[in-house]
C-alpha cells in the first residue's frame, strides 16, 4: 500500500506565493512520473505540472513561468512552488505519483488553495 500526504495549501492574496509538498510512503521501490493536478468547482481535474524521474518537466500553459515543480527521488517527495498567484488558480490541488515496475497510480487527498483578489 502507498500513501500520499500533501501539505502547504491555504489562503493567499493575489500576487502571493504558496509551496505545496507531497510525500509518498509505503511499498515503494521506485517512483516514476510525479505531478500536481487541480480541480476547481464545476470544472474537470487538470494537469498543472509534471516531472519525470529524470527531472524533465511539463507545465500547463496557464502556470508556465509562475509555478515550479521539483522532486527528491531519495525521499519520494514532489513539491510545487507557486508564485504570482491569481484568483483563477483557486482549486483543490492533488498530488499524483506513478510507481515504476507496477505502473500503479496513486492520488493524494487534495489540498485547498484559495487566492483572493
Amino acid at each position: 500500500q502507498v500513501q500520499l500526504v500533501e501539505s502547504g495549501g491555504g489562503l493567499v492574496q493575489a500576487g502571493g506565493s504558496l509551496r505545496l509538498s507531497c510525500a509518498a510512503s509505503g511499498s515503494i521501490v521506485s517512483t516514476g512520473a510525479m505531478g500536481w493536478y487541480r480541480q476547481a468547482p464545476g470544472k474537470q481535474r487538470e494537469l498543472v505540472a509534471g516531472i519525470f524521474r529524470s527531472g524533465g518537466t511539463a507545465y500547463a500553459d496557464s502556470v508556465r513561468g509562475r509555478f515550479t515543480i521539483s522532486r527528491d527521488n531519495a525521499k519520494n517527495t514532489v513539491d510545487l512552488q507557486m508564485n504570482s498567484l491569481k484568483p483563477e488558480d483557486t482549486a483543490v490541488y492533488y498530488c499524483n505519483v506513478n510507481l515504476l515496475g507496477s505502473g500503479k497510480n496513486y492520488w493524494g487527498q487534495g489540498t485547498q488553495v484559495t487566492v483572493s483578489s
